[in-house]
């Protein structure tokens, strides 16, 4: 996984260590708000686990820091598909706090993202987001190709 894969002024792409619990915690709390959802305690130390562990079955994250401080944050994972012989790469969560929107930091998250499948050889990266999200919509169409693919789940 990338220690610092990009930097953009005082921006640092890097992963997530032990020390950025908290930080990570308030991220994901307002990405998961922003959903209309939230998710207990139980999931927030369960995931922070997985995500601080060493199975290639669990989630990696990357970081956005600037000036100290974590400003955006990914969770992606690698898995096998049957129509391909290497591994894709799921982009499963993407935020950036709201005062750092249009400068950079869902891009750089995104191409670390990017460089981290690459290093894997897992060339296919993909994600999904909400028909609302305008703001995210207007990234993911310069740094991404829409798909006509609609999700479905179980009730």
């Amino acid at each position: 996984m990338p220690q610092d894969t990009a930097k953009q002024s005082s921006l640092t792409i890097r992963a997530l260590r032990a020390e950025d619990e908290s930080e990570w915690r308030d991220l994901w709390t307002a990405y998961l708000e922003f959903y209309e959802t939230s998710v207990p305690d139980e999931i927030y130390q369960t995931t922070f686990s997985r995500l601080m562990g060493n199975d290639p079955q669990d989630f990696s994250c990357l970081v956005a820091e600037q000036d100290g401080k974590l400003v955006g944050f990914t969770h992606y994972l690698f898995h096998r598909h049957a129509w391909k012989a290497d591994n894709v790469c799921y982009l499963q969560d993407l935020f950036a706090t709201p005062e750092t929107r249009g400068t950079g930091v869902g891009r750089s998250l995104i191409e670390a993202v990017y460089m981290a499948a690459d290093d894997a050889s897992a060339p296919s990266v993909f994600w999904l987001t909400q028909d609302f999200n305008k703001t995210a919509r207007q990234l993911y169409d310069r740094v991404g190709k829409k798909t006509p693919f609609i999700r479905y789940q179980r009730p």
